[in-house]
């Protein structure tokens, strides 16, 4: 029987940052889909399963928080979110916590920072 991998959602406005994390995550054995907008984003999640959220903060339109937000808002189940911005004032961080946040890290974050922030909030979502 083959492992299920677990299956990441990676949103961010910059495709640039989008292809540096999927050379991060690939060879990690992550299954991934991107999202390049809140809306975007919004209608994924509200269509399909994910084992984390890798979102960014700082987007046009709708914002990463206003992405969890609306989530909220419909009673959609959430999977674990590792907030990425460049945002990282003590004040960001913690709405941020607020929002359920099981990791926030400041751009530009290292491949070994990010890979021990999801592994740590996928352990903690099988608990």
């Amino acid at each position: 029987m083959t492992k299920k991998q677990p299956r990441i959602l990676i949103v961010d406005d910059e495709p640039d940052t989008v292809g540096l994390i999927e050379l991060t995550l690939l060879p990690a054995g992550y299954e991934l889909s991107l999202a390049y907008s809140g809306e975007e984003a919004l209608n994924k999640l509200r269509d399909e399963t994910f084992d984390l959220l890798l979102l960014d903060v700082m987007m046009p339109e709708i914002t990463g928080f206003d992405v969890i937000r609306l989530l909220s808002e419909e009673n959609k189940a959430i999977p674990p979110i590792i907030f990425l911005s460049a945002k990282g004032q003590q004040k960001d961080i913690d709405e941020g916590n607020a929002l359920g946040a099981a990791g926030y890290l400041v751009k530009p974050a290292t491949r070994g920072q990010l890979l021990d922030a999801i592994g740590a909030a996928l352990y903690e979502a099988k608990r």
